[in-house]
């Protein structure tokens, strides 16, 4: 006999996470290896950020910051949203994360109890069911395919919360694994569903910027009720920075604070000072140009597999993905 194991560390692996640990190992054994296993820019930072992180590292200000992050990130992140959105944004409702995974951690956790139902699509990103999982929701796949572009539809929806109450949605545009987007006539309905429903709407809008046709919409835009998680993982190509954010409801804004301060502290200071720098407009141009290239690199990938008979293409509206 020996101490137990808990049940909810049974959960299953990130296999992405799983593949990029073997690859690893056989790159340091000298084997050739194709990286196709992780969604993640093959550039680095914008020239701006480097510069912003030596500067921080000797500033000796990178002790703890505050549970939520810090004002100088949280403002910047707000301002984005008028820029970008015309979304006002109070800098209150934004609340840094250790990445966007660390946001749908606090974001699951202030928004649903053991044992509520929340809808995911399938396909979807694994780690949506793992974690709700884990945190003991009741997973409700989706079924989605090209008649609705790979993303739910209240009618969706409504199924499902006809058979037992839904506690919320986890929707994600442009989606990981399909590229697809919800433009904002479908959003804005997914939005009024739940709002009318009281169901959360939790919207990953991590690859936001990595769009090649109109602009993604942000669910902030749709709904007051509606959680967006965010990052500078994709887009600003800083995944291994682990910065993320939530902008969340004023409700959920001070027990979002409480789970932060008591599971993470705070968030990483260094990253944090340093991402200030990735909304400057110096950084945004190296950034577009970085999605011009992923714009070519799609085209190439688009004509390859149409040349080789592939037809039933999902359209890819963004982030890195063909379905």
């Amino acid at each position: 006999m020996s101490p137990k194991v808990a049940r909810r560390a049974g959960i299953a692996p990130f296999y992405v996470m799983e593949v990029m640990r073997r690859a690893g190992e056989r790159e340091a054994a000298g084997g050739d290896v194709l990286h196709l296993e992780v969604g993640q820019p093959a550039t680095g930072a914008p020239e701006p950020v480097l510069a912003a992180a030596e500067a921080a590292l000797r500033s000796h200000r990178l002790h703890y910051t505050d549970a939520v992050g810090t004002p100088e990130l949280r403002t910047a992140v707000a301002r984005w949203y008028d820029e970008r959105y015309g979304v006002a944004v109070d800098p209150g409702r934004v609340v840094v994360t250790t990445g966007a995974s660390g946001g749908c951690v606090l974001a699951f956790l202030a928004c649903f109890d053991v044992g509520d139902r929340v809808a995911v699509t399938r396909p979807s990103y694994p780690c949506y069911r793992n974690m709700l999982s884990a945190f003991g929701c009741e997973v409700v796949e989706l079924a989605v395919g090209a008649e609705t572009r790979f993303q739910p539809t209240p009618d969706l929806l409504a199924t499902a919360h006809a058979e037992a109450p839904l506690a919320g949605v986890v929707v994600a545009s442009p989606s990981n694994p399909t590229g697809t987007m919800l433009d904002a006539a479908p959003l804005d309905a997914l939005a009024r569903w739940c709002d009318a429903n009281d169901v959360r709407l939790i919207s990953d809008e991590i690859y936001h910027g990595i769009t090649f046709g109109a602009p993604a919409r942000t669910a902030a835009a749709s709904s007051d009720e509606a959680v967006v998680v965010q990052s500078c993982s994709k887009y600003f190509s800083m995944t291994g920075w682990r910065v993320g954010w939530l902008v969340l409801p004023d409700e959920l804004a001070a027990p979002v604070e409480r789970l932060a301060q008591n599971l993470t502290v705070a968030p990483p200071t260094l990253p944090q000072l340093a991402a200030c720098a990735a909304f400057t407009p110096n950084a945004l141009a190296e950034l577009d140009g970085h999605v011009a290239r992923y714009a070519a690199n799609r085209a190439v990938l688009l004509d390859g597999l149409a040349s080789l008979g592939f037809s039933k293409v999902a359209p890819a509206d963004g982030a890195f993905y063909v379905w």
